[in-house]
């Protein structure tokens, strides 16, 4: 009884849902929050996602809420929450800091619905 017990115990748990998003390990606290309210709060069903890239000489994040919003615009913040702009939008805007952001260096997609 016991030898069954233990595999059924450890697949129970293998298998219970996490209130935690599938976040990339090393990404910042501030960050992580950050995924977990957009995960739970974004309008979309698909297409939200949060990436990692160098610009300006700092990382920054990228925050996406997802492709339903046809003037939807990304944020993009630093590693510790500051907000420095927003791409997109109604307006297209391309810039932060007043460079624009093609000349970012892609590094890893932290979050993805």
């Amino acid at each position: 009884m016991k030898k069954a017990l233990y595999p059924m115990l450890a697949a129970a748990l293998l298998l219970s849902a996490c209130d935690e998003a599938d976040i990339e390990k090393g990404t910042p606290s501030c960050v992580r929050q950050k995924i977990i309210n957009l995960e739970r709060d974004t309008p979309c069903d698909e297409g939200a996602y949060v990436k990692e890239y160098s610009f300006q000489g700092k990382t920054v994040y990228v925050f996406d809420a997802g492709n339903c919003i046809a003037d939807g615009s990304a944020e993009v913040t630093d590693a510790d929450c500051n907000t420095l702009g927003y791409l997109g939008g109604f307006g297209g805007s391309i810039q932060i800091n007043g460079e624009n952001f093609s000349n970012a260096k892609y590094k890893r997609t932290v979050w993805e619905q």
